[in-house]
C-alpha cells in the first residue's frame, strides 16, 4: 500500500477523534513530522492474564511504518511479535495554557496514535532497522560505533508497526475562558516548553581524551513546524 492509498489520519471508525474534535489533524504529512520530532512512543501490550501494559520504547519513523526493538526475552514483545493488536502514541508537549479559570487551563500539544499489529524484522531488513532507529535517535553514530554482534542480534526482537490506520491531534491554541472570566484581574496565556541537548558529559572510563564528534555538537531536535 503506497501513501497515496492509505486512510487519511482520523478518517476510520477506530481513529476518529470525538472528544475536541476541532483538534483533529487529517494530513499524514503533518503526522509524520511529528513522529520525526519524537523519541519516546509507548505501545500497549496484554499479557496472557488480560492485565495491559504500556511499554515505553525508542523508535523511528520509517516511510509508512514505526519501527522498534525489545529483548526476545520479553513476554510483552513477544505478543507483539505473535501478532496481538497494538496502540502506539506519541506525544510532544509544547507548552503550558494558563486560563483565568483551572478547568479551562490545558497544555499546548501534538500527538499520533497509531493502531495495528507488527510484524518482526529478520535478517538484512532487521540489520537495516536497527541502523534507522539508530539514525533517528543518535544521528551519525551507526558509521562510527560497533554494530551489533550475532549474540546481540539473537537478543534483540525488531518489530515494523504500519501506520495505515492512525489518528493526529493538535492543540496549539491561547486560553479559551468563559467570557464571565475575561475580567478577571489575572495573567492569561501560554508558557512555551522546549526540549534542548545539553552540554556532552564524557564517560568516565574513557582511555583517551576524545574530542566530542561534530556529529553530536550539531544535534538539535527537530521541529514539527
Amino acid at each position: 500500500m503506497t501513501d497515496t492509498e492509505l486512510p487519511a489520519p482520523g478518517s476510520t471508525d477506530r481513529t476518529t477523534i470525538r472528544r475536541l474534535a476541532e483538534k483533529t489533524v487529517n494530513d499524514r504529512a503533518i503526522g509524520y513530522a511529528i513522529l520525526d520530532a519524537g523519541f519516546v512512543a509507548h505501545v500497549a501490550v496484554v499479557d496472557d492474564s488480560g492485565q495491559p501494559y504500556v511499554v515505553p520504547v525508542g523508535y523511528a519513523r520509517d516511510g509508512d511504518r514505526v519501527l522498534f526493538h525489545g529483548s526476545t526475552g520479553s513476554r510483552l514483545f513477544r505478543g507483539l511479535a505473535d501478532g496481538q493488536p497494538t496502540c502506539l502514541t506519541v506525544t510532544l508537549l509544547d507548552g503550558m495554557v494558563l486560563a483565568r479559570s483551572t478547568f479551562e487551563s490545558s497544555m499546548q500539544y501534538r500527538g499520533v496514535m497509531a493502531l495495528g499489529r507488527c510484524t518482526v524484522l529478520e535478517d538484512a531488513d532487521k540489520d537495516d532497522a536497527l541502523e534507522v532507529i539508530t539514525e533517528h535517535l543518535l544521528p551519525g553514530r551507526w558509521s562510527e560505533a560497533r554494530h551489533p554482534n550475532r549474540k546481540e542480534l539473537a537478543a534483540t526482537l525488531v518489530l515494523a508497526l504500519p501506520l495505515d490506520e492512525m489518528s493526529v491531534k493538535v492543540a496549539d491554541g491561547p486560553p479559551e475562558d468563559e467570557d464571565d472570566d475575561i475580567a478577571r484581574p489575572i495573567w492569561a496565556g501560554v508558557v512555551p516548553l522546549r526540549e534542548a541537548f545539553g552540554e556532552p558529559v564524557p564517560a568516565p572510563d574513557l582511555v583517551e581524551p576524545y574530542p566530542v564528534p561534530e556529529y553530536v555538537r550539531t544535534w538539535k531536535r527537530p521541529d514539527p513546524g
